[in-house]
């Protein structure tokens, strides 16, 4: 299919815009600068029933998180989040629109997580964060009114990469015993090799050099690549994961080791749904505010997250 409108206009500005790649910034630089592209387009929160900032505990420190509360009296399904933003830059703030959709669109308690970044934390720190906050929903369901059986995990990009390592350690340490997993357009193998790589490592926002600086700050060699907790594609056993639901672009680097993770947890016996956005770019779901496609994918991800979690309707 050709390039989405609404993602060929979004291209547009980038390049009217001008200035240089992201990998090209610094670290900071390029926090920035994806705050300010995102802000433009993720369009504005929906009221949900309540939001809270707060801290919790994790073992390199304090970790912030939002969480989100519907209406209705719950207890509520829940649903852990991770930004993306190549483990180096993103924020609450980036995902906030995609949180309070979730949440109401679901009926659930979604718990968005400020892990540590990289190149200041490289891996396994921020994949630390995203499993302890996971843990500690679990540990404090009643606290949160949130139903301890059905809790989820969730992320876009290197969110989703985050996502689907939570679910790996998960799976391995017996806890928490997760519900369901929602992958946006996740990272989910370092390997630039794929004919997604070949077809749309320039032109379409996300880039091959941008991936292999994003992964160059997060990693300390590229030898711990084929950690599985860094490529979850990797995995050895890829039995016993809860029902998951992949959501790829066609124009994307990592729409094909999106879909061959999709397939290897579907060839091990899991419940998988993969969809393909054609005409889409990469990180349409964040820029749902001026890209009707990401709304589409969020209706769609919370339809099968009710399912998954026995939610007959929407809060």
């Amino acid at each position: 299919m050709p390039l989405d409108e609404q993602a060929e206009a979004f291209l547009q500005r980038l390049e009217e815009a001008g200035g240089p790649p992201l990998n090209e910034m610094t670290p900071t630089e390029a926090r920035a600068a994806l705050a300010a592209t995102v802000e433009e387009s993720a369009g504005d929160p929906e009221p949900v029933g309540s939001i809270t900032n707060r801290t919790i505990p994790g073992p390199l420190g304090d970790i912030p998180i939002r969480v989100y509360t519907p209406e209705g009296t719950g207890p509520f399904p829940a649903l852990v989040y991770f930004h993306g933003g190549g483990w180096v830059a993103g924020d609450l703030e980036m995902v906030d629109p995609s949180c309070t959709m979730l949440t109401n669109r679901v009926g659930a308690v979604v718990v968005s997580v400020d892990y540590r970044l990289a190149p200041e934390h490289k891996f396994p720190a921020p994949l630390t964060d995203c499993y302890s906050a996971t843990q500690w929903v679990s540990d404090n369901a009643a606290e949160l009114n949130v139903d301890p059986r059905r809790i989820a995990v969730g992320g876009d990009s290197s969110g989703g990469n985050l996502a689907a390592a939570v679910s790996v350690v998960a799976r391995d340490n017996g806890t928490p015993d997760l519900a369901f997993q929602l992958l946006f357009y996740p990272v989910t193998n370092l390997d630039y090799e794929t004919n997604s790589y070949r077809e749309n490592g320039t032109g379409y926002f996300l880039t091959t050099d941008m991936m292999r600086w994003f992964w160059g700050h997060y990693l300390e060699s590229e030898d711990i690549g084929r950690d599985m907790r860094a490529s979850p594609l990797l995995v050895e056993d890829a039995s016993g994961f809860p029902p998951t639901f992949v959501v790829t672009a066609e124009f994307d680097p990592l729409r094909d080791e999106g879909e061959a993770y999709a397939e290897l947890l579907r060839e091990a016996g899991n419940d998988v749904t993969v969809k393909r956005y054609d005409g889409q770019i990469h990180g349409f779901v964040t820029r749902s505010g001026i890209m009707d496609k990401g709304k589409q994918a969020i209706e769609d991800a919370a339809t099968q997250m009710r399912q998954a979690l026995g939610v007959k309707s929407s809060a």
